[in-house]
């Protein structure tokens, strides 16, 4: 998987938080994608719960930008943002792993309290 086609992914994952659909994400994750979000609480496994678990946070309100440029090395992705929603704005790093198939199969997030503002 080329790096741009990496990058690709990412940009379409902020494009389902601005337009609210749960269709990006259940298009770029794989059926037996991991959710670790943030880093330490309970994984949702599978796609099914990856879904559940975005559906929640689609409809917060949260939207991303980025903060920096994408990396890319071997088979991850790994980009800087910000998940800002009413009241709140979260500075975040996102990893995502890919399958074979191009499709997002690990995804861990890295914030916690200290990168809350509100």
């Amino acid at each position: 998987m080329e790096a741009a086609d990496k990058i690709k992914v990412v940009e379409q994952y902020i494009e389902a938080f601005a337009t609210g659909d749960i269709g990006i994400i259940q298009k770029i994750y794989a059926s037996n994608a991991r959710v670790e979000d943030p880093v330490g609480t309970p994984v949702h496994d599978g796609l099914e719960a990856v879904c559940a678990f975005y559906e929640g946070a689609l409809k917060s309100g949260a939207t991303l930008a980025l903060t920096g440029q994408p990396r890319c090395a071997g088979n991850s992705v790994a980009f800087p943002f910000q998940a800002c929603m009413p009241g709140m704005t979260v500075d975040i790093i996102d990893v995502f792993e890919f399958d074979h198939e191009g499709k997002v199969n690990n995804m861990k997030a890295y914030w916690g309290p200290e990168n809350m503002t509100s």
